[in-house]
């Protein structure tokens, strides 16, 4: 098994072979991703793997970015605007300030601009209805306006479409005869869900995704071939489940976060199997600190989620909240005289000051550097050199009167309070004690600095994971092949419904298996869900268990009572005697995969304890020089006990503990970070 995550600044690549992981990581090409992918799995030995498991934060990137093809976006005469509107959503810093837009709006930077956005003469009604048939000699006249601009791909969503494909599919015949063979993406097919924000939003982004990766996956399944690999290419989507890269691209949309959420899903499997259940999840990398949730060993799994505020997207995910925080965060002075870190990253090109390839700002690797937490000679497995003189010119160059001793520590103690701020919103939001929590601590650097975070959000312990430079990729190897499906139907759940809701999952079941391999269907499991409310309400909740089988009267009264037990869960409130309609009707085809094993570690023989290979000499932490020993990773046992201040050092990152904390090592060689 091979398990790739293709990242902004590198790419991170995981081997199981025969029990054992094997690592590589290489740097990003951004501009032909694909080749950083292929140079890590001939490093790896791809020939010799069944199936190769990938996740990019490529098409994240360019939408964040705005580096997009050019789409146009056909919708209900009179709603061209609906991409702008959005769901006229503030966020809290926001809510006072006459000149905040939203950064997708047209004042910004628009993803479809309103010329390139057209109202097609049509309308159904809220039941499926025709009230003004779709008028095609309008049609083809705004088309050939299209035509003219030169659209790469087009994206389609029209008022009540998800109950009523005609006129959608009609408009894709005619889009195609006036432009020739562009990506189509239509809503009743990708997002047939009600709520038509949401809906177009995603519709939007799916063509971008069928622009963006498209040509990259064919290059990159023909690269491998060439490899001499046999075996599956899966795409994980926003929640890290696997699909089959063909499938994938059918509905890429759903591909566009999924380097993130593949980092949640090895902590919870790693969890697991080391009985932490209840874990903080920090991936700590070059450019962002991405923050998610794990209750009872299982992922908190949302419905929908933001790419930008308040910019949809209608796909299963993890929920991830990202703050600029990482390794290339740039350290600033602003207009008032402050010393900022972040949200500016480095990233990779530039990179911070002491990579000696053009960058000028110091950044949090530089802090580190300076302190001398990071060894200069064997960053990222020693296969590049730093140079601290340039680290200590890009401090020395800021516009500020503080000494330099204060620069550096003060530029380390602000990166961490971000980091603690953004963790402690997670805990804050979800109503939980960040005491009953572990903090997982991941990413190349996310072990360097999550210990020091640790006093400031009073959680239970850090865990630093076997391989945390590359802990995302395992999570590859850590998850199931899942396709999933749903539908929207307003429907009052009631004896009367069962009919109609049974056809619903039936024919969302058998669409889904007919996308199986004929290997995968004796090991396939059908979960369903549906989102419900109480009638009148405006929001659903989602996820509510259905039964299996055919769903008869008896099997609605389950839903309902189903839904009541999460409401009150929910919201500490139960109201059985209000009416429940179902709004969203949800399948998963769930197919078991082989999973990564960590390896148990040896027990030191009795009377033994870890020898430090040197002291080195920690600056700036506090107004004293320090002395801390290092220590190899490799060379731990279970069971060692590492007092602070200490350095543990592994190839692709470093754990940084502070005074006052201690780290057992335990049975899979985690460390488990606590106060001493």
């Amino acid at each position: 098994m091979i398990g790739v995550d293709v990242g902004g600044t590198f790419t991170d690549v995981v081997a199981i072979e025969n029990g054992e992981i094997k690592t590589v990581k290489v740097a990003t090409d951004v501009r032909t991703t694909e080749r950083g992918v292929l140079q890590g799995a001939q490093e790896i030995g791809v020939e010799a793997a069944e199936v190769f498991n990938h996740a990019s934060t490529h098409g994240l990137n360019a939408v964040i970015t705005r580096r997009l093809p050019k789409i146009a976006f056909l919708t209900t005469e009179g709603h061209r605007d609906i991409l702008d509107v959005g769901r006229t959503w503030r966020p809290v810093e926001g809510l006072m300030n006459p000149a905040w837009r939203r950064s997708y709006g047209d004042a910004n930077r628009p993803l479809v601009p309103r010329y390139l956005r057209r109202g097609i003469r049509e309308r159904l009604t809220a039941d499926g209805g025709v009230l003004i048939p779709l008028d095609e000699d309008q049609t083809r006249a705004e088309l050939a306006v299209l035509r003219r601009c030169g659209v790469e791909g087009v994206a389609i969503c029209l008022i009540n479409a998800y109950v009523n494909d005609h006129h959608e599919e009609r408009l894709r015949q005619l889009v195609q005869e006036e432009l020739g063979d562009v990506p189509v993406s239509i809503s009743s097919e990708v997002s047939p869900l009600a709520k038509e924000f949401a809906r177009a939003s995603t519709t939007v982004v799916d063509v971008f995704m069928r622009l963006i990766y498209g040509d990259y996956t064919r290059r990159l399944d023909a690269g491998l071939r060439e490899l001499n690999f046999g075996g599956d290419l899966n795409f994980a989507d926003c929640a890290a489940q696997l699909v089959r890269s063909d499938v994938a691209m059918e509905h890429p949309f759903r591909i566009v976060f999924a380097g993130p959420a593949a980092g949640t899903v090895s902590s919870a499997h790693f969890g697991n199997l080391i009985g932490a259940r209840n874990l903080l999840c920090a991936d700590v990398g070059g450019t962002s600190c991405d923050i998610s949730m794990v209750t009872d060993g299982q992922p908190f799994v949302n419905t929908t989620f933001e790419l930008e505020h308040d910019l949809i997207v209608n796909a299963l995910s993890n929920e991830i909240s990202s703050i600029g925080a990482g390794g290339g965060s740039l350290v600033t002075i602003n207009a008032a005289g402050e010393l900022k870190v972040g949200p500016g990253s480095a990233g990779a090109d530039p990179g911070p000051a002491c990579y000696g390839i053009g960058g000028t700002q110091p950044a949090t690797t530089d802090t580190c550097l300076l302190m001398g937490i990071i060894d200069p000679d064997g960053f990222a497995g020693g296969r590049m050199k730093l140079d601290p003189e340039l680290s200590r010119r890009a401090f020395e160059a800021l516009d500020t009167k503080l000494s330099f001793e204060q620069r550096v520590s003060y530029a380390f103690n602000i990166g961490i309070n971000n980091i603690a701020e953004g963790v402690t919103n997670i805990a804050i939001q979800h109503g939980v004690d960040p005491r009953d929590y572990s903090l997982v601590a991941y990413g190349a650097a996310g072990p360097m600095l999550l210990p020091a975070v640790l006093d400031l959000v009073h959680a239970a312990e850090v865990i630093v994971p076997p391989h945390p430079g590359l802990f995302s990729a395992l999570g590859l190897v850590s998850t199931d092949l899942v396709y999933a499906d749903s539908r929207s139907a307003y429907t009052l759940l009631t004896a009367e419904a069962a009919e109609s809701i049974d056809k619903v999952y039936r024919s969302m079941e058998q669409r889904l298996s007919e996308r199986l391999k004929d290997k995968d269907r004796g090991r396939v499991t059908f979960v369903r869900s549906f989102d419900g409310r109480l009638a009148g309400q405006t929001w659903e909740t989602p996820f509510i268990a259905v039964p299996d089988g055919e769903i008869t009267a008896e099997g609605v009264e389950r839903m309902v009572a189903n839904f009541h037990e999460a409401y009150a869960e929910r919201s500490g409130n139960k109201f059985e005697a209000l009416p429940v309609q179902g709004v969203t009707y949800r399948v998963q085809a769930v197919v078991n995969a082989d999973k990564v094993e960590y390896p148990v570690l040896p027990e030191r023989p009795a009377g033994e304890s870890p020898e430090p290979t040197r002291t080195l000499t920690i600056r700036y932490l506090t107004d004293e020089d320090l002395p801390a020993h290092e220590y190899q990773r490799a060379d731990l046992r279970a069971g060692d006990e590492i007092p602070g201040p200490a350095v543990i050092r592994e190839p692709l990152s470093t754990t940084f503990l502070v005074p006052g904390q201690t780290a057992h090592v335990g049975s899979h060689g985690e460390l488990r970070i606590r106060k001493a």
